[in-house]
């Protein structure tokens, strides 16, 4: 007979309770849920302690994750840098409203959320603050439509990790997969029945991280929903046609053997974003995979980190 299994630890960081384990990285952090006119979503913040406040990061997560497991390394390393976090659950994904795992209508998922963000963006407290978008894989995508949601002015630059503003040939949706359940008369959109490629090859390069991103108890494991595919295919058409609307700074990280996301979409943002050139900055890391923070060993993530950081820093004394 096979001994159980051993439980997941409760955090990703292991059994340190939370509130002990933020402030032994000098960070504090918050929770609430936050009312839109779409949803209410599930809403957090990491602030620095002991250090004046640099500038806001608004940051989104990816296609199955949420705010509360690994995605919260990049929120903690931001408010130890010294700048105010705040991330929101997607519609469908962690604590928001929505059905698991579904986005039907990706502009509405980038407006709830622009919602909550520009609500602590406008407040007495961060007005006067710089203030930055980071999206991480399909977080990217959204990320880049609140952007394009959002009036002149408002952003003082975008940060992207992984972005999928291109996808490779073998995770691409099936055009006939999707024309198939859309003559279902919208019936269909919800299904999960497209075909599964998260887990694939080329996405988590360090097996241990592997292990420990797949134990969070609010990550959705089950196969891709019909029409959170079609708008995948809808939105990276789209921004692939409007990317020379692009006029902040910009940060732009990925890794050459990305199997999830083709380095080529954030290479033509590089190359038609109208952003003056001494501001926009792509990284490309050699053989690196899909998630540049969370699946790769230390030292390449620490790489990818530093490289973040020396740009926020040098950013925010000329915007």
């Amino acid at each position: 007979m096979q001994p159980p299994s051993p439980s997941p630890p409760p955090f990703y960081w292991g059994e340190t309770p939370e509130d002990e384990y933020y402030k032994s990285q000098n960070v504090r952090n918050s929770k609430s849920y936050f009312q839109t006119p779409n949803a209410k979503i599930f809403t957090q913040s990491w602030l620095p302690l002991n250090q004046p406040i640099k500038a806001t990061v608004f940051m989104t997560h990816g296609y199955t994750s949420d705010t509360s497991w690994c995605f919260q390394k990049i929120c903690i390393e931001y408010a130890k840098w010294g700048y105010a976090v705040f991330a929101a659950d997607l519609l469908g994904h962690g604590r928001s409203d929505g059905l698991h795992g579904y986005i039907g209508d990706m502009d509405k998922a980038a407006a709830t959320s622009l919602f909550y963000f520009l609500d602590v963006r406008r407040s007495e407290e961060y007005r006067t603050l710089p203030a930055f978008l980071l999206g991480e894989s399909m977080g990217g995508l959204i990320t880049m439509l609140m952007y394009f949601q959002s009036d002149p002015g408002t952003w003082s630059g975008l940060i992207f990790l992984s972005p999928v503003f291109v996808t490779p040939e073998a995770v691409t949706p099936s055009k006939l997969h999707l024309t198939m359940y859309g003559l279902l008369y919208g019936l269909a959109d919800t299904w999960a029945v497209m075909p599964d490629f998260r887990m694939g090859t080329k996405v988590i390069r360090d097996i241990e991280k592997l292990k420990i991103l797949i134990a969070n108890p609010k990550r959705y494991a089950g196969k891709p929903r019909v029409g959170t595919m079609r708008e995948v295919v809808r939105v990276t058409s789209y921004l692939q046609q409007n990317f020379e609307k692009v006029k902040v700074p910009f940060f732009a990280a990925h890794g050459t053997s990305d199997g999830l996301a083709c380095h080529s979409g954030s290479e033509m943002l590089y190359e038609k974003a109208e952003t003056a050139k001494e501001y926009k900055c792509l990284k490309l890391y050699e053989g690196m995979y899909h998630s540049l923070i969370n699946g790769e060993p230390d030292e390449a993530a620490d790489l990818v980190l530093a490289d973040m950081k020396a740009w926020i820093d040098d950013i925010i004394q000329v915007v």
